[in-house]
């Protein structure tokens, strides 16, 4: 299935029926009065959060969503009935926003949370309503009222308690494919992945983790270059973020150095809250280097690059070195955990 994470669609809530404006009539009643209905409510949007749902593939084509109107009332003190409700079934995750305005309407960020997108009119009032002492024979009623009207924007925030970074071809989906049983494609050219994938990291039988790989980014990403700026969104939601780096690239005029400061100026670029999150430093594809060279190749990269917090160094390839940095990962999940349970 193609990964789709916007759409945009319109939502209409169904108008309300219209009061009635009728009279009593029966044999040996002259003197019947009104007995006209109020109109019935029209139906209303809610969006729903269902996990079993991954994608916006079925915004993408169906764009209109209609509530049913509600029915006119009608003599003899009938009501019209109300126009049922329209349930739109959304991935968990999904935020919607007025397309218009840009106010957000609701963020499904629980499995089973439900949101009211479009409120359905009000039914109108039959001539009952107005009978009074001095008006025994009303003949007014009121319409129904229209419903809520909506060009609505869709956006799905992937939920992932970590997050990859890095350069095209830095070795993300390789990490992704040797710590989880999440199976992205691999190849040796940039690229390769196109869309996010989610891996579970299971540590032990109690406790798991969910990592997230996006595509990978670009100089120039923030401003729309390469892929990775269309799914930077998805790392928002992430509570950790592992910046990899290809210590070893092919090309020897690349500077990983260089490269690894771009890649945090376009998450500055993008979103300050998204630049201020936790990240560590993650050096990839040790394998590549002499074993005689590593360490002094890894002290060189953290002096250039002079960055203080926490580093590792694996070769995802064969799996090396990862296992720490997974403890890593779920001890520091854990204690943050621990600290919001406290606050």
């Amino acid at each position: 299935m193609k990964f789709i994470d916007e759409a945009r669609i319109e939502v209409i809530a169904g108008k309300g029926g219209n009061g009635a404006a009728s009279f009593r009539r029966e044999k040996y009643i002259p003197m019947g009065g009104p007995d006209g209905g109020d109109g019935g409510r029209g139906g209303s949007i809610w969006a729903v959060a269902d996990r079993n749902i991954n994608t916006l593939v079925e915004y993408r084509y169906t764009r209109h969503f209609h509530a049913q109107n509600g029915e006119g009332g009608r003599g003899a003190d009938c009501y019209g009935k109300g126009g049922e409700d329209l349930t739109l079934r959304l991935p968990v995750g999904t935020v919607i926003h007025d397309d218009d305005s840009g106010e957000l309407i609701a963020d499904l960020a629980e499995d089973g949370q439900r949101a009211l997108i479009a409120k359905g009119g009000k039914g109108g009032l039959g001539n009952l309503h107005f009978k009074s002492s001095t008006n025994r024979a009303p003949r007014q009623s009121t319409p129904g009222e229209a419903g809520e009207e909506h060009q609505c924007r869709l956006e799905l925030k992937v939920l992932a308690d970590v997050g990859l970074l890095g350069m095209p071809n830095a070795g993300k989906s390789t990490f992704i494919r040797a710590v989880s049983a999440a199976r992205p494609k691999v190849a040796d050219y940039p690229f390769t992945t196109l869309h996010p994938s989610l891996g579970v990291v299971r540590v032990d039988a109690d406790r798991s983790f969910v990592i997230a790989d996006i595509p990978g980014l670009i100089e120039g990403a923030a401003e729309g270059h390469g892929l990775g700026h269309q799914f930077l969104r998805h790392l928002t939601r992430t509570r950790l973020l592992l910046h990899l780096v290809d210590l070893a690239p092919f090309d020897p005029d690349t500077d990983p150095v260089r490269e690894a400061r771009a890649i945090v100026e376009e998450l500055r670029k993008y979103d300050e809250n998204l630049y201020r999150k936790p990240r560590w430093l993650v050096l990839n594809k040790l394998d590549l280097i002499p074993k005689a060279e590593r360490q002094s190749r890894i002290d060189a990269f953290i002096k250039a690059y002079d960055w203080t917090g926490p580093v590792f160094a694996i070769a995802a390839i064969n799996g090396d070195h990862c296992q720490p940095l997974i403890y890593a990962i779920q001890e520091h999940l854990d204690e943050m955990k621990r600290s919001i349970e406290q606050e």
